[in-house]
């Protein structure tokens, strides 16, 4: 499986995405297709930089009245192309907010545009369909989370003009350079969202800002090194676009790495986010699962009621209950009883030894479970048809096989016939089909294996 992993230590904007694509191998000439296409007046400016003495790249938007005062040597002179709040703003490359900067960047009455605007514009450029769906979904979320901030609807959010010339710009670009990669899933570390406060149209707000923190959801995030804005509502929007899941890196072979960076070079800690493309390969452990352990001792119970309390526990959901002889306190003897199940059905299970036996009192935890994957197959015995259960580690090899207890006594009790005659009989017949079926694979393929499970 073709994968894309974020490593977000330091955050994510939208240049740094776009910086990060290039990296990966996305061509800047493909991006600047993109920019063309959207017929909006700006341009693309890639320069290559160092962050912490990591070679990275840097992407900047040129909007139409930009040009006359950028260049290379001065990149703060657009200071305004590096917001894409709506109403308020977004720091582009993770630098504070000031009243100052959005003053002095001459867009404080600039004109807006509205979120339908917008869409009408990516969808009138001569894109494909799949970029310009996912740059869309990223616009109306990012139109959503603002109109939940300030309960309006979302037609009443509106862009400043320069700071969404820069948003749709960095959102359709990324949409490109994503599907340009060709990976089956995206997954990202979890994001360092900074620390600190941001001085906005509406006054001085914490980071992350509102909008991000709402299209973040319940994504992992932590702040680390220095009061700053790490992920802004673009790279939020980006997330939330490419339906990125958060977890550890799997296990892949890295075929390209990509280093975007921001604006601000912090010292010790850089401003980077990297960008690792690559295959997934198989998990050779088998994946793990949350499972509930729920014990407690008994010593004034019959061994009656302990039966009856376990067939109600089972009854329920438990995956399974066990007594262990225990030595107490004072000489008494006592029943530990344990009872494995999902953690969601422990409240049950706790209410059931509580109302079926004599215990005031009990203790419970979650552990991981990790079980091999098991399948049903069906084997014909002189006496009927029963089940044998078979467990395969992740790479698909036979582990264990035994017969199913509950059609093995069915049968036994219908003919007459010792169970353990009834079980060694299931396990000659599943050992006869599985050697046919290793047979059949041999006479198609001489170099197959055919020691399957050795």
């Amino acid at each position: 499986m073709r994968t894309a992993y974020l490593e977000c230590f330091s955050g994510i904007s939208g240049d740094m995405m776009l910086g990060a694509l290039v990296g990966a191998g996305v061509p800047f000439e493909h991006l600047e297709q993109v920019i063309a296409a959207l017929n909006v007046g700006a341009r693309l400016e890639m320069r290559k930089v160092t962050r912490g003495g990591i070679a990275a790249i840097k992407i900047d938007v040129i909007a139409p009245d930009q040009a006359a005062n950028h260049s290379p040597e001065n990149p703060s002179a657009h200071t305004h192309g590096e917001h894409s709040h709506p109403h308020h703003h977004e720091a582009r490359g993770h630098h504070h907010h000031s009243h100052e900067e959005h003053a002095g960047a001459g867009h404080a009455h600039a004109p807006h545009r509205s979120l339908s605007a917008i869409l009408a514009i990516i969808r009138a450029a001569p894109l494909t369909d799949a970029v310009k769906d996912l740059a869309c979904r990223a616009f109306q979320l990012l139109g959503e989370a603002e109109a939940g901030i300030h309960l309006i609807s979302v037609e009443r959010v509106h862009f400043h003009e320069v700071g969404a010339v820069d948003t749709i710009v960095d959102i359709v670009c990324a949409a490109a350079g994503a599907a340009a990669l060709n990976v089956d899933r995206w997954i990202a570390s979890p994001l360092n969202v900074g620390s600190g406060t941001v001085v906005c149209q509406h006054g001085t707000l914490p980071v992350p800002a509102p909008a991000t923190l709402a299209l973040l959801g319940d994504a992992p995030m932590y702040a680390a090194g220095p009061p700053m804005e790490r992920v802004t509502p673009t790279g939020a929007a980006v997330l939330r676009m490419l339906n990125v899941r958060y977890a550890t890196l799997p296990q892949m072979r890295v075929a390209a790495t990509g280093y975007g960076a921001g604006r601000r070079d912090t010292p010790g800690e850089p401003n980077l986010l990297r960008l690792l493309i690559g295959e997934e390969q198989p998990q050779e452990e088998s994946p793990s699962e949350k499972i509930a352990v729920i014990e407690t001792v008994i010593d004034d119970s019959t061994p009656q009621v302990l039966a009856s309390a376990s067939e109600l526990l089972l009854a329920a959901g438990a995956w399974d209950v066990y007594r262990t002889a225990v030595q107490m306190k004072k000489g008494r003897t006592g029943v530990q009883m344990t009872i494995l199940c999902h953690p969601e059905k422990a409240m049950a299970m706790r209410e059931i030894l509580f109302r079926e036996t004599s215990t005031i009192g009990l203790r419970w935890r979650i552990e991981n479970k990790v079980a091999l994957a098991r399948e049903s197959v069906p084997v014909d015995t002189p006496w009927g048809p029963v089940r044998v259960k078979v467990a395969r580690t992740p790479g698909g090899a036979e582990c264990n096989a035994s017969p199913e207890y509950e059609d093995c006594r069915a049968v036994a009790v219908k003919h007459s016939v010792p169970l353990k005659q009834v079980m060694q009989e299931a396990m000659h017949a599943y050992r006869e089909k599985h050697e046919a079926r290793a047979g059949e694979r041999t006479a198609a393929d001489p170099a197959a294996n055919v020691k399957e499970g050795q």
